[in-house]
Formats: structure tokens, sequence, C-alpha cells
């Protein structure tokens, strides 16, 4: 798991190789990352966009810009925090991605970024 803290918002990032839904002979890698979003500062917040790059090792770089992130735009009092899963495919086996989040801070409209921690995303097998 790789971690990173940005204004009192921390970004958690765990990541899993998915092997059923991969193929090796079509170069196609499909990785799943869990995302935890925690509000550790004392100002609600909302996340407005998202921003990934993902990088190959094959030397394709993809970006991917929108709002929110899986369809929702959550609301994080202090204390409290989001999770979700998505995922992403590499042509190879192994790459990483980072990127961050636009957030608002709901009192005042103070919009920041927030670090998502770059993260590998790395075939098992590669490891041995």
């Amino acid at each position: 798991m790789v971690t990173a803290i940005t204004e009192g918002i921390k970004v958690s990032v765990i990541t899993e190789f998915i092997s059923n839904h991969s193929n090796a002979s079509l170069q196609h890698f499909v990785f799943t990352y869990r995302v935890r979003i925690e509000n550790q500062s004392e100002f609600t917040i909302r996340l407005l966009r998202r921003h990934w790059f993902i990088y190959d090792s094959n030397g394709i770089t993809r970006e991917v810009e929108g709002e929110g992130v899986i369809g929702q735009q959550p609301v994080l009092e202090p204390g409290e925090s989001h999770e979700y899963v998505s995922g992403s495919n590499l042509q190879s086996t192994m790459g990483k991605m980072a990127g961050h989040y636009l957030m608002e801070r709901q009192y005042d409209g103070y919009q920041f970024f927030v670090e998502i921690p770059e993260f590998m995303l790395i075939v098992p097998y590669r490891l041995n």
C-alpha cells in the first residue's frame, strides 16, 4: 500500500493483478486498484475531479481526466473516508499510475489539488 497526505487529505492505494481477465499472448494485463480517501482535516471537502497518468513499461503513457470518481463526487466531513475500486489495463507486465484529485473546501469554495501517490502495477511473476 502507498499513501500520501496533502492538506490533511490522506490517499492510500493498494493494487491487485486480475489474472482471469488478462491474456499474456494478447499483451493484455488487467489490474484493479482500491483507493481510500480520508479527510483528516478540520474542514468538509468535496472531490470534484480526478487526473490520472498511466505509464506502461512499453513506453505508452495515457492520461485520464474527468469529474469525480466512478460517477461520484463524494463529500467528506472531518474524520470521514470514501473508498472505491477501479481498474486499468496495460500492454506489458509492468507499469505505474499517479495523479491528483481536485478538492473543494465546502465552507469557502477554496479548491486545491490532492496527490494520488504513485503506485506500481506489476504482474506477480515479474517479482520472482
